[in-house]
């Protein structure tokens, strides 16, 4: 049985849109189509280790991922050690391009939920804070690549969500309206992009953000994970 949650769309839009209705969905990355928390948890305090600093509980590590690395440090360390965003995010991206894309595993549903979607027609994007040469790396080796017609990552964009650029980015590559456009997150973060971009946002509790932490952003829904997006989609609310 479903767990999803029916709540108002926004701009008057219903929820759980039809299949007709959504021509793009564009996913976040990490709690949303895979978990990559063992490698992010590694990076991390190694690059507060050579820092100099205490390291974090991997609770605490869980609960930045999504966020941009120089704010991870001050989420982890205090804002006192803002000034060594730059270099924690350098130490970070070292120790990450050698064992992140091994240490990244896509949910187990994630291969039927492209199919299904794909077979309705729907175009799929990616737009993640983390970066787009390891998620393309996981989808390649997975051979899910070529299924994805955009993948956009903090390298492509001058600033990370909730700014949303990278979003925009997307839908402009997907050529879809934004109304016919639905972005799929797990945190806070991925929910206040949808809004600055004015795409429908549908939440995920696959990561770490509770499901009252969702209700201000008014999602078209809340999914146990995205594995419910095809029912909730053809559904009527």
């Amino acid at each position: 049985m479903s767990t999803a949650t029916d709540i108002d769309g926004q701009d008057g839009m219903s929820a759980y849109p039809s299949i007709a209705d959504v021509q793009s969905i564009i996913f976040d990355f990490d709690y949303t189509l895979a978990d990559s928390s063992d490698g992010v948890i590694e990076c991390a305090n190694y690059a507060l280790r050579r820092l100099g600093l205490p390291t974090a509980t991997d609770d605490s590590i869980r609960r930045t991922i999504g966020l941009s690395l120089p704010r991870t440090l001050t989420a982890l360390a205090g804002d006192e050690h803002s000034a060594l965003g730059d270099e924690f995010m350098r130490i970070f991206l070292e120790r990450a391009e050698k064992m992140m894309p091994d240490a990244t595993m896509l949910f187990d549903f994630v291969p039927s939920l492209v199919d299904t979607l794909l077979g309705h027609g729907i175009e799929l994007g990616i737009v993640s804070s983390g970066r787009r040469w390891r998620i393309s790396r996981v989808l390649r080796r997975e051979e899910l690549d070529s299924q994805f017609k955009v993948i956009v990552g903090i390298e492509d964009v001058d600033e990370p969500k909730p700014d949303p650029t990278g979003l925009l980015r997307a839908v402009a590559k997907l050529d879809t309206p934004k109304k016919r456009c639905l972005y799929v997150g797990d945190s806070t973060t991925d929910a206040e992009t949808a809004r600055r971009a004015g795409v429908r946002f549908a939440a995920v509790l696959s990561g770490v953000t509770p499901r009252e932490a969702f209700a201000e952003y008014a999602p078209v829904t809340v999914l146990e994970s995205a594995a419910e997006l095809p029912g909730a989609l053809r559904g009527a609310h």
